[in-house]
């Protein structure tokens, strides 16, 4: 009797997939619908995105929610629900709200119903009830994007507040203002605020090691500006972002409360508001004049801030940068030197090297120049061709790994069976067999088989 061999393509039993087929939702293996029919699935459901439908009937499976115990991950989990239960449209009621969470065996209402069990239902469902409310208010103050002209007013507002922020330099600000200002450009471009990128493009972008933007990558999220929609991990494609309004998740934001400094010389009677122009710092950060060994992103915002016909004292650009004084006058110096900036009477103004009608406007044969006098030319370039190395070696690792396993799938004697040394066959299942050919094995005749045994 031959030994089983598995039909090509078959990966599961035929017993198993016909138990799979009559299921009422496919994906047998996931934990909510081994306990949950299509039907109530469909109903609990009801209104609800795709993204939000699946976060409430798989619980949080892609890690979105992370929180510092097992309760503020069901809180923020719960929200994030409650949030996708109230948009415009398919709003719910609070009874569809505790049906979902309380009452179906759903993965995203584990934490209700443990809430439930621990203070009683009353209590679950009040605080269900207050969850929601405080959603439906968020959402009201958010309008969700129609169009076009209300995305690029969504966008200038998230760009607003990130301007009006304070980055410093310690603790990688600097490389996250830089990291918000890329994709800030990305989103205008789209007209929304979701965008797609991969690690290495964004590095391209702003001009700084692909595991710096990586850990760039985690700041923003852990801060609560950026949310990761789906990782491009593994695949030819890049992630999947979401902008998120960082009007709550602001600590630190320059209002026009600002304390102006003492009276400065010149008649000023105080400090600009402290501020990043990061339209004018996207023209900048992916350049290798504003490499980190050349201006950085420091002199890059100073650049930005900076006008042709008036001027800003060095104090007033620490006072709306944030940074230390010294950092602020190392780089005012270095700037005045390559030509980009002049200096008269304590005052700074953009060269007109760098300036246009429209405000900065860099001449790239300039910068060029000034990224040669830095020892930083071609580093943008160099970068570019290493990303582009990378990603060929990737495609080929995963192609001859596909192969791979295209290969064994297709081998019908597993190897190890014959001996390579002296061809004996080592597994008596397959005595009696031809298994030169290892991917079409056939019986021996009697009179051979007899001589073989």
């Amino acid at each position: 009797m031959m030994p089983h061999v598995p039909a090509r393509g078959q990966s599961i039993s035929p017993t198993r997939r016909q138990f799979t087929d009559r299921r009422g939702i496919s994906g047998g293996s996931s934990r909510h619908r081994r306990r949950i029919s299509a039907r109530v699935a469909a109903t609990v459901a009801r209104g609800l995105s795709h993204r939000m439908a699946e976060l409430l009937l798989e619980g949080d499976i892609n890690g979105r929610y992370p929180g510092r115990d097992d309760a503020h991950e069901g809180y923020r989990l719960t929200m994030a629900l409650a949030v996708g239960a109230s948009q415009p449209g398919r709003a719910w009621t609070p009874a569809d709200f505790h049906q979902a969470l309380l009452y179906a065996p759903t993965e995203g209402g584990a934490w209700a119903r443990r809430l439930r069990a621990n203070k009683g239902t009353e209590y679950a469902e009040g605080k269900l009830t207050g969850m929601l409310l405080k959603a439906r208010e968020i959402v009201q103050l958010r309008p969700p994007i129609t169009c076009r002209q209300s995305a690029w007013e969504t966008v200038q507002r998230i760009r607003d507040v990130v301007d009006g922020m304070e980055w410093p330099t310690r603790g990688g600000g600097g490389t996250d203002l830089k990291n918000m200002t890329v994709r800030l450009d990305m989103c205008e471009r789209g007209g929304g605020l979701d965008h797609e990128v991969s690690l290495r493009r964004l590095a391209e972008l702003m001009g700084c090691a692909k595991d710096t933007a990586a850990l760039s990558n985690k700041r923003l999220v852990a801060r609560g500006l950026l949310a990761l929609e789906k990782s491009g991990a593994g695949s030819e494609h890049g992630s999947q972002w979401r902008l998120v309004d960082p009007a709550r998740a602001v600590e630190k934001s320059a209002q026009p409360g600002h304390p102006p400094a003492e009276v400065l010389r010149g008649g000023r009677d105080s400090v600009p508001v402290a501020h990043t122009n990061t339209r004018a710092l996207g023209r900048l950060v992916g350049l290798d004049a504003f490499h980190r060994y050349a201006h950085g992103t420091t002199g890059a915002r100073l650049l930005s801030l900076l006008e042709e016909d008036q001027g800003m004292s060095a104090l007033e650009l620490r006072e709306a940068t944030g940074l230390h004084r010294t950092t602020v006058a190392r780089r005012l110096r270095a700037l005045v030197e390559d030509g980009l900036v002049i200096e008269l009477e304590d005052l700074y103004y953009l060269s007109p090297a760098v300036a246009g009608p429209a405000g900065l406007e860099p001449d790239e044969d300039v910068l060029q120049t000034v990224a040669e006098q830095r020892g930083t030319a071609g580093a943008g370039e160099r970068r570019r061709l290493r990303h582009v190395r990378d990603r060929e070696s990737y495609r080929q690792w995963r192609f001859a790994k596909k192969e791979k396993r295209r290969e064994e799938q297709r081998r019908l004697v597993p190897k190890g069976v014959v001996d390579l040394v002296t061809g004996e066959i080592r597994d008596p299942e397959w005595q009696g067999w031809d298994v030169s050919d290892p991917y079409r094995p056939v019986p021996l005749p009697g009179w051979a088989a007899d001589a073989a045994a």
